[in-house]
């Protein structure tokens, strides 16, 4: 059985992101990555032990510290937030969502026939 994890807080989507974009990194290193004005220290490291409680986060011992890693790659979270909006928002219909874009100009007609021209030629090359 699939073990589903707690979402993410914006803040700790924030956290995630410098860990998917870098990699394992030392708290010190993910308070570097952050937009000023940064956070203090103690309110990063807390975040990201309970990222870690939540299954996201990962840890090894390198001296007396700890390095952190994602447990999750960003592509599932990704998938699985889509999935989410599609079902709340769209009725669990992927063109309703598709045609909402379409209509509030968020991807033009020009550019979703470039997509599935892209869709159907990778297709193709797999068969």
């Amino acid at each position: 059985m699939k073990k589903e994890r707690k979402k993410l807080t914006p803040k700790e989507e924030i956290i995630m992101s410098c860990f998917w974009q870098n990699g394992p990194m030392f708290v010190r290193e993910v308070m570097d990555k952050l937009d000023d004005p940064k956070p203090h220290f103690n309110t990063v490291s807390t975040f990201v032990r309970g990222l870690e409680a939540k299954g996201w986060l990962g840890h090894e011992n390198v001296g007396n510290s700890y390095r952190y890693f994602p447990l999750v790659d960003s592509s599932q979270w990704r998938e699985n937030s889509l999935g989410k909006i599609v079902d709340k928002f769209f009725g669990r219909s992927y063109l309703k969502f598709v045609s909402a874009l379409v209509e509030e100009e968020k991807i033009t007609t020009s550019e979703l026939k470039d997509l599935i021209e892209s869709i159907e030629k990778q297709k193709k090359s797999q068969s």
